[in-house]
């Protein structure tokens, strides 16, 4: 561990000592521990690329970002999608071990996964009608079956326009958005019927609804306050050669932290994803990075961030580069920022009474 992720830790435990809250200490994710966010800085997680599904989870992989980063991530991001039919168990015990807090991005998507397309046989209103109830009590008894806490962010970005969760594709506007709201709750409550009390789960808008999703303000998803433990933004810049303007992390993040942090006065929040591609011709990647590492720390409720580290080709042969090491010069700045005591490595938490 650096230097300065120790004194992070330490300035944590210290803390959570004066408020006189029992801590579990980091080594492998405890058993019914209770995760506390940070009263001060934010957690660092990655998902590292792991595969064209997302779930290629290894402890290989895991290593070698590390390394890269400098920094071992409090947070380990993968998916694991309803196509699938299985609990990812196996991942999130190797996350665990790890001393990490594992995070599922758990979609209602059928193969071949392929985005911009309508509802499949997953849909929220074959959710809602309970074809699909056998499957959620059996992933909800493997994450039971689990023990340690993790982050769940069921039906990402339902404010967008490109999953078949999307609310769009359910009439868009608040009709779409009671869709999403109502199948959130049928999940959730589901899978505490079934005991799985460990699931920490995370309303994960985008930053900016889609433009053909009218009337998708956030406060149309929120399913209430007894559904959510954490509240989730996506803050992409440039993704794709073909998008418009180079945007700034500023820009991308204010307004919707604005935004988010009206649905509930006391709900933690995170970055649940974050990243930009590699388009010098654009903008500088590296300053972006920069802004992002340094800036969040002007929104004192955002107490975790995900990195979304993968490189992928387009369909028209271009690659988008989200990857820390993109350029030596996007990789020092990682590294440079990241060695803050501000982005916290090690979890902390507090045993359940």
């Amino acid at each position: 561990m650096s230097s300065s992720s120790r004194a992070a830790t330490l300035f944590c435990l210290v803390t959570l000592a004066v408020l006189r809250v029992p801590v579990v200490s980091a080594g492998q994710t405890p058993a019914g521990g209770k995760l506390l966010p940070p009263p001060q800085g934010a957690y660092f997680g990655a998902y590292m690329d792991f595969g064209e599904t997302e779930d290629t989870v290894t402890l290989e992989s895991i290593e070698k970002f590390e390394k890269l980063a400098g920094k071992k991530p409090a947070i380990i991001a993968s998916s694991s999608y309803w196509g699938e039919q299985t609990f990812p168990a196996e991942n999130l015990r190797i996350i665990a071990r790890h001393g990490a807090v594992p995070m599922v991005y758990w979609s209602p998507w059928d193969k071949p996964y392929e985005q911009s397309r309508g509802p499949d046989k997953f849909s929220l209103t074959e959710i809602l009608a309970g074809k699909w109830d056998a499957y959620i009590d059996k992933w909800a008894d493997g994450a039971k079956a689990f023990g340690h806490p993790f982050f769940v962010s069921f039906c990402n970005e339902m404010n967008g326009d490109w999953f078949p969760w999307s609310a769009s594709f359910y009439g868009g506007g608040e009709a779409g958005a009671a869709i999403c709201r109502q199948a959130w709750r049928y999940v959730v409550d589901r899978a505490r019927a079934r005991g799985a009390s460990n699931i920490l789960w995370v309303l994960h808008l985008n930053n900016y609804a889609s433009s053909y999703v009218p009337g998708g303000d956030m406060a149309g998803f929120y399913p209430g306050s007894n559904y959510v433990d954490w509240l989730g933004l996506s803050v992409y810049g440039k993704q794709f050669r073909e998008d418009g303007n180079w945007a700034f992390y500023k820009d991308l993040i204010d307004w919707p932290y604005t935004e988010i942090s009206t649905l509930d006065p006391r709900k933690p929040i995170m970055l649940a994803e974050f990243g930009v591609g590699d388009f010098p011709k654009s903008g500088s990647k590296a300053q972006w990075i920069t802004d992002a590492l340094t800036m969040t720390a002007r929104y004192p409720r955002i107490k975790a961030a995900i990195y979304w580290h993968e490189r992928w080709q387009n369909e028209d042969g271009t690659y988008s580069n989200l990857r820390i090491n993109s350029s030596q010069a996007v990789l020092s700045a990682f590294k440079k920022y990241l060695s803050s005591p501000y982005w916290i490595s090690e979890p902390v938490f507090a045993p359940q009474k």
